[in-house]
């Protein structure tokens, strides 16, 4: 028998999807806002001293250098989760380029050189009558009369004759 329980997440993994969402509030902004006004008001009870200065330095350094891996972790989640759902998009979808399901792995060069085939593709599609017409780097001749075959002839006006090459 197989256990269908979602995994559960990690303490850490936990802690900073919340505190991310807590911390990206507007209550938690108010929060920040209402202390910085404190501490500026009471700048002249403290004659605007060293040790008045350091509270509020010491304070957000400490907030800023823990933020930034909290949020960092609960974005690469994010992140991931985006990867996936794309890369099922692209595997799903029958005339979509397979070689683009694992570009976050593609060195810089690699995304560059196919930056510069869509630039340059794009510039081909403006050409196209019908503009739900869809391309993708390995199209071919044969994905082209397919994609020709399947298209709804209401959309595009024509309608092959019955006995035409291709049926």
């Amino acid at each position: 028998m197989s256990n269908n329980k979602p995994k559960r997440s990690g303490f850490f993994e936990r802690f900073s999807a919340k505190v991310s969402k807590v911390t990206g509030s507007t209550p938690a902004f108010m929060i920040a806002l209402a202390m910085v006004i404190c501490w500026a008001v009471t700048g002249p009870a403290f004659h605007y001293s060293e040790t008045w200065q350091l509270v509020i330095n010491t304070g957000t350094t400490i907030i800023t250098f823990l933020m930034v891996f909290l949020i960092q972790k609960a974005q690469n989640k994010d992140s991931m989760a985006i990867q996936l759902k794309l890369n099922e998009l692209i595997a799903a979808h029958q005339f979509a380029s397979n070689r683009l399901v694992n570009a976050e792995n593609m060195t810089e060069e690699e995304m560059k050189v196919i930056q510069k085939y869509y630039l340059n593709f794009s510039k081909f599609t403006k050409t196209d009558k019908d503009l739900q017409q869809s391309h993708s780097i390995e199209e071919d001749k044969e994905i082209q009369e397919l994609k020709e075959d399947v298209e709804d002839p209401a959309v595009s006006g024509q309608l092959k004759p019955s006995g035409s090459p291709g049926e």
